[in-house]
């Protein structure tokens, strides 16, 4: 595999605390050493396919009887964890149990070094040169920042007080990176210098810094794997890159696979697919699928009638409120539509050149990826409108009981970066709904509404149940 070689690797990050009293481990290290070292003088390890002399292949197989284990490809952006080791003993043991019963026994292993983590990590250092320099200064304030936080936490070494109850609260991309703000300082951590951290701002620098630590570290753990068949993965080894296009190629031509979209998680930044195992960071995010509710205003508040009308893009529109609701069967029981009045809300272009959406900029962008937006991944803003402006529009719910329309009433929990940040509201189906409708209700001058806007406004039932009827007893107004 080239440059990937082993006698010039240390270990990093070694324990400088002294133990003594360690005569019989190092006599035992010793000897592992040495047989190590025979081994690989042996080439014990490296497995060839056997002279056949004109043998059958049953012929050949009972003669020499052959087996094969290897491991999932590791991901070549650190050195090797205690998952790998738990996971690669299996295929260690393995292969030394079929060695003692005379098999042809073949580890192979190779390195991953495709998706995005790599690249991205490579990109967070070559911008952290640029913010801080070669040697990684930060300012004060970052300074100060990152100590606070280690003094606020627990030392590895720290002797908790009897009685202390610990709860971890870490993500797993936490517990990955530890206290470190920067990508730098997470290679700090692993003993790399900060001439050395450089050289990680090129992509390609990854591929040739990592696997050779693998490889000593499963040579040290004494793995029986022929590193000769050794290669990493993609275009990098157009080999492999061949094969895998090969079984592609040759799977759509039996009409085994087929290329088409579907809904899946996107990084728009490199533009193609990003699941858990391809993320640098925001592992575990899933998809959420969400119904779009279109509100046409039927008539803008006051406000919003000032502001639109300035917006000479919007001149012959139809705007459309757009409420995102995971429980589009109970939409005939709508009563209302929130905002939330802090918040600054966009007018979106979309894939209708005569229809306009309103909502946050964060769905519009996620709309956009889904040809809800002229152009594919294209977001066109033609204004900005905050949600105070639009509190007291009347918009049309086509699917509600109220055919004459519903008003757009003020929430103060609505979130910016949760569903379109446009709420239909459906009392029997939302306690939220129901507190926030009730507290309008009675106090309509705090929040500065009409109390036309709710007062003609009383629950549609959902379902109905012998034991609570159509409607919770809570709802007395």
């Amino acid at each position: 595999m080239g440059d990937m070689t082993t006698s010039a690797i240390t270990p990093a990050n070694s324990a400088n605390a002294e133990v003594k009293n360690t005569a019989k481990r190092d006599t035992l290290m010793d000897i592992e050493k040495q047989w190590q070292a025979d081994w690989k003088e042996n080439r014990l390890f490296e497995v060839d396919m056997p002279e056949h002399d004109d043998l059958t292949t049953e012929e050949l197989h009972a003669k020499y009887p052959k087996w094969m284990g290897t491991f999932p490809y590791p991901y070549m952006n650190g050195s090797l964890h205690l998952g790998h080791g738990f996971s690669i003993s299996k295929i260690e043991f393995a292969i030394g149990w079929e060695c003692l019963k005379g098999k042809h026994a073949l580890f192979p292993l190779s390195f991953h070094i495709t998706g995005m983590p790599i690249k991205a990590s490579a990109d967070k250092i070559a911008h952290e040169l640029e913010l801080f320099g070669p040697n990684f200064e930060l300012p004060k304030e970052d300074n100060s920042e990152i100590l606070s936080e280690k003094v606020k936490g627990m030392s590895v070494n720290a002797t908790p007080k009897a009685g202390t109850n610990f709860k971890a609260k870490k993500t797993k991309v936490t517990a990955k990176s530890g206290s470190a703000k920067y990508q730098f300082q997470i290679m700090q951590a692993q003993g790399i210098s900060n001439e050395e951290i450089a050289k990680f701002a090129d992509m390609q620098y990854w591929l040739k810094y990592y696997p050779p630590i693998a490889m000593a570290d499963l040579n040290s753990l004494g793995c029986k794997i022929d590193w000769r068949r050794a290669f990493l993965t993609t275009e990098h080894n157009p080999y492999y890159d061949s094969f895998a296009r090969w079984q592609f190629q040759h799977l759509h031509d039996m009409d085994k696979i087929k290329f088409d979209e579907h809904l899946m998680v996107w990084s728009a930044k490199d533009a193609q697919p990003c699941m858990d195992h391809n993320c640098q960071s925001g592992e575990g995010v899933s998809l959420q699928e969400y119904t779009g509710i279109k509100l046409e205003v039927l008539q803008w508040s006051k406000q919003g009638s000032q502001i639109t009308l300035a917006i000479s893009d919007l001149a012959g529109k139809r705007i459309f409120l757009v409420a995102a609701t995971l429980r589009p069967e109970t939409m005939y029981s709508q009563m209302n539509c929130f905002v939330g009045t802090k918040l600054e809300y966009g007018f979106f272009m979309s894939n209708n050149a005569d229809e306009v959406y309103v909502v946050s900029e964060h769905a519009a962008c996620n709309m956009a990826f889904q040809k809800l937006s002229p152009e594919n991944g294209k977001v066109v803003k033609l204004g900005t409108i905050s949600g105070q402006a639009i509190v007291g529009s009347k918009v049309n719910a086509p699917l509600s009981e109220y055919k004459d329309g519903i008003y757009v009433l003020p929430m103060d929990n609505v979130l910016a970066t949760k569903g379109t940040s446009v709420v239909t509201s459906v009392l029997s189906d939302s306690p939220d709904d129901y507190a926030a409708l009730r507290n309008l209700k009675k106090k309509p001058d705090y929040y500065d509404i009409d109390p036309k806007w709710v007062e003609a406004f009383n629950p549609i039932a959902v379902l109905f149940t012998e034991a609570y009827g159509g409607h919770p007893k809570t709802y007395n107004y």
